[in-house]
C-alpha cells in the first residue's frame, strides 16, 4: 500500500469525517474500481479518505488481501553477516523476493542501528536501519564466545547462502569463513563485499563510500572545472554495489540449481564505483584521452556534446537531453551567429551551451518548459524531493510504501524497484527490533527451553531484555 496508513489516524478524528454517515461497503466497492484503474490510488485516497473512518482499518487489510506475494525466493535461506549499507541492502533485494534472511548482530546491534542520516531518529530506529533491513528476522549472536560459534555453523548448514561484508579474514579467525563454510556444506554460496576486493594493497583500508568515490575519479567526474571535486549526494557506490551483490548471488542461485555446485562471490565497493563509471571509462581509455574529465560548464559529463547538460532559467533550472542543437535553436530562437551545427557538438560545445544558457536565462522555468516541449526536445523539470514525492508517475507506479514499524509507528520506505508479473514486493516484516526472533530461530535449530537459558546465560545471544530493544 503507498500513502493509505498516512491518512488513517489523522481521518479518523476530522470532524468532516463524523458528520458523515458509514458507508464502507460504497467505499469498498470504489477501492475495487480503484485498483481496477478507474481512479489512481493517490486520488482514491484525496476523494474518499473522509468517509468510514472506523472502518480505514479493515479497508487496509481488504486492499493488501488483494497484492499476491513476491515469492520467487520462496525456500531460499541467507545467513546474513552483514551492517552498514552495501551487504544488507543487497541482502534485503533477496529478501523482498521472498527468501528466509536471517539477520545476525551482535547482542548491542550492528552499526546499522547506532548511525543513520541526516541525525534522525523514529521511535529509536535510525533511517540507515529502515534503509536496508526489512523482510528479514533478527537474531542476535556474540560471535566471540564459542557457544555462538556454534549456533551459526548449525544455521550455515540449513542455508543456501552465506553474506557477510566484514574486512576480508575476520569471519575466518572465528571459523566462519568460506573454507569453514564450505567443510559445513559443499555447495553453500558464499557471498563476501568488502572495500576493495578480498586481496591486494587496499585490503586493510577502511572501505566506505565516499572515500571510494574519491579514489575511483567519481568525485572528479562529478565536480566542474569552475568549482572542483564533488560528491554525489546520495552513497551511490553502496547502492550500486548492493545491487551487484545481489545480482551475484541470484546467478551462484541459477548455477547451483542447475549443477549443484556451491559459489564463492566478492564484490568489492571499488569494483562497484568503476562498474558505475563504465560508459565514462569506456571513453577515456579506448582512443585519445582528454586533459580534464571534469563537467564543463553546464554540460553534465565529460564525453557528452551539447546541449546535454542542467541550464539556470530566469526562477529555476531546468535538464535538456540528447538532441539536435540546430532544432533546440530555432526552438529558442538563437540568433543565426551563435549557432553550431550538430556536427560540431562535442567540439564547440562550450560554445554552445553558453548561447543556450544565456537564452534560457532570459526565460521563466514554465516558458522554457511550453517552448521545449512543443518543440519535441527531450528535457525535464529540476524536481526537489517534495516534488518527487507526489510525482503522479511516481505515485502511480507505487514507488514508496507505508507500513507499519516494529514500534507500531508508520514508516516510508522506498518500494523494491522491480515488477514481478504486475506486482511490487510487500514489506512482510519491517525492520525489526534487535533479536526480534532469536529464539524463534533456535528453536527451529532444536534447541530447547533449557539450553536456550543457558545460551542467554552464558551470553551467547542477547539476553530477553535485549531482544525487545531496538
Amino acid at each position: 500500500m503507498v500513502l493509505i496508513e498516512q491518512y488513517v489516524r489523522v481521518q479518523a478524528t476530522s470532524s468532516r469525517a463524523r458528520r458523515r454517515p458509514c458507508s464502507k461497503c460504497a467505499a469498498l466497492n470504489r477501492l475495487d474500481a480503484a485498483d481496477r484503474g478507474a481512479k489512481s490510488e493517490n486520488d482514491f485516497i484525496k476523494s474518499e479518505r473522509a468517509e468510514c473512518p472506523r472502518h480505514w482499518p479493515d479497508i487496509i487489510k481488504e486492499s493488501q488481501a488483494r497484492t499476491v506475494m513476491v515469492d520467487l525466493l520462496k525456500g531460499v535461506r541467507v545467513l546474513s553477516f552483514n551492517h552498514f549499507l552495501m551487504g544488507p541492502m543487497g541482502v534485503q533485494f533477496l529478501a523482498d523476493l521472498g527468501a528466509d534472511v536471517i539477520a545476525v548482530e551482535p547482542p548491542d546491534g550492528a552499526f546499522q542501528r547506532k548511525w543513520g542520516g541526516a541525525d534522525k531518529q523514529l521511535d529509536g530506529q535510525s533511517m540507515l536501519l529502515l534503509t536496508g533491513n526489512r523482510n528479514k528476522r533478527s537474531l542476535t549472536l556474540d560471535l566471540k564466545k564459542p557457544d555462538a560459534v556454534v549456533v551459526a555453523k548449525k544455521l550455515i548448514a540449513t542455508s543456501d547462502v552465506v553474506t557477510e561484508n566484514f574486512r576480508p579474514g575476520v569471519l575466518d579467525k572465528l571459523g566462519l569463513g568460506y573454507e569453514d563454510a564450505r567443510n559445513i556444506k559443499s555447495d553453500i554460496i558464499y557471498a563476501a563485499a568488502s572495500g576493495y576486493g578480498r586481496d591486494g594493497p587496499y585490503v586493510n583500508r577502511p572501505g566506505q563510500d565516499l572515500l571510494v568515490q574519491a579514489l575511483a575519479g567519481l568525485a572528479t567526474i562529478t565536480g566542474s572545472r569552475e568549482h572542483g571535486p564533488r560528491a554525489v549526494g546520495v552513497s551511490a557506490v553502496d547502492h550500486h554495489g548492493a545491487v551487484l551483490f545481489a545480482a551475484g548471488i541470484l546467478a551462484a542461485l541459477v548455477r547451483k540449481a542447475r549443477t549443484g555446485q556451491g559459489c564463492r562471490v566478492d564484490v568489492s565497493l571499488l569494483s562497484a564505483a568503476l562498474d558505475l563509471q563504465m560508459e565514462s571509462f569506456t571513453c577515456y581509455l579506448n582512443g585519445q584521452r582528454p586533459n580534464d574529465v571534469r563537467q564543463p560548464g553546464p554540460i553534465a559529463g565529460w564525453y557528452y556534446g551539447a546541449p546535454y547538460g542542467i541550464y539556470a532559467t530566469g526562477d529555476g533550472h531546468i535538464a535538456i537531453s540528447l538532441g539536435s542543437l540546430e532544432a533546440l535553436a530555432d526552438v529558442l530562437s538563437i540568433p543565426p551567429d551563435q549557432r553550431v551545427p550538430d556536427t560540431e557538438a562535442y567540439r564547440r560545445r562550450d560554445h554552445a551551451s553558453a548561447a543556450i544558457a544565456a537564452n534560457i536565462a532570459k526565460r521563466t522555468t514554465s516558458e522554457c518548459l511550453a517552448l521545449l516541449e512543443a518543440g519535441g526536445i527531450w528535457h525535464a523539470r529540476i524536481n526537489d524531493y517534495s516534488d518527487v514525492v507526489v510525482d503522479p508517475q511516481v505515485i502511480h507506479n507505487k514507488s514508496f510504501q507505508v507500513v507499519k514499524g516494529a514500534t507500531g509507528t508508520p514508516i516510508t520506505l522506498v518500494s523494491h524497484p522491480v515488477v514481478y508479473d504486475g506486482k511490487v514486493p510487500e514489506v512482510r516484516l519491517p525492520p525489526q527490533k534487535l533479536g526480534a526472533q532469536t529464539e524463534e530461530i533456535l528453536k527451529e535449530l532444536g534447541y530447547g527451553a533449557r539450553q536456550l537459558k543457558d545460551l542467554y546465560d552464558k551470553g551467547a545471544v542477547g539476553s530477553v531484555a535485549a531482544s525487545q530493544g531496538l
